[in-house]
């Protein structure tokens, strides 16, 4: 039974996003926000971020979206280092601080600050291990962030078949748009 679910995905920068603004946010929301409420129907409890800039804030932003209708959902966010968004602009800082604050848990992998790409490393070891399942915003034809959360992953489904791997794809955001233009139109 899938009770934690890691998500993940590009950061903002890397899907070219520079504003919340962006058409493109709304649809990876929409993305996300599926995808976690089947999992809701069958036993999903928590969600974990690391707090990236990107999906995993729009997918902070989902949960507390989905907590009045489904309040036993609850958002992790466990970061690698502490202070990770020291040199993040401050709006970025701002929407980071706010969705720490609203978090149901929150803690530090490495309870030091930055030091080294081994904190990011034992944060995607810690965090798949801690979790059930990942969702992972990817498209394998163009590398990025996901890729070493999809690997840790890949490494423990081998020792643990029960682990599952779920993606949102170029395809999957595609087939969302045309659905969402076909429906204003009816």
């Amino acid at each position: 039974m899938l009770q934690t679910l890691l998500v993940s995905g590009y950061k903002a920068h890397e899907l070219g996003i520079f504003s919340d603004k962006h058409e493109g946010v709304y649809y990876i929301k929409k993305a996300i926000q599926q995808k976690l409420i089947s999992l809701l129907d069958e036993g999903l409890e928590w969600v974990i971020i690391s707090g990236q800039p990107g999906v995993e804030m729009w997918a902070a932003e989902v949960v507390f979206e989905l907590q009045p209708e489904f309040p036993d959902l609850k958002l992790a966010v466990l970061t690698p280092f502490l202070e990770q968004e020291a040199r993040w602009k401050e709006n970025v800082q701002e929407k980071y601080h706010e969705i720490l604050a609203g978090a149901d848990f929150v803690d530090s992998v490495s309870r030091k600050p930055y030091e080294s790409p081994g904190q990011l490393r034992a944060k995607n070891q810690f965090l798949v291990q801690k979790s059930d399942g990942v969702l992972l915003l990817y498209d394998e034809e163009k590398d990025g962030s996901p890729k070493y959360y999809l690997d840790t992953a890949k490494q423990k489904q081998e020792m643990d078949n029960s682990y599952e791997i779920f993606y949102i794809t170029p395809y999957d955001l595609d087939v969302l748009v045309q659905e969402e233009q076909y429906n204003r139109n009816e």
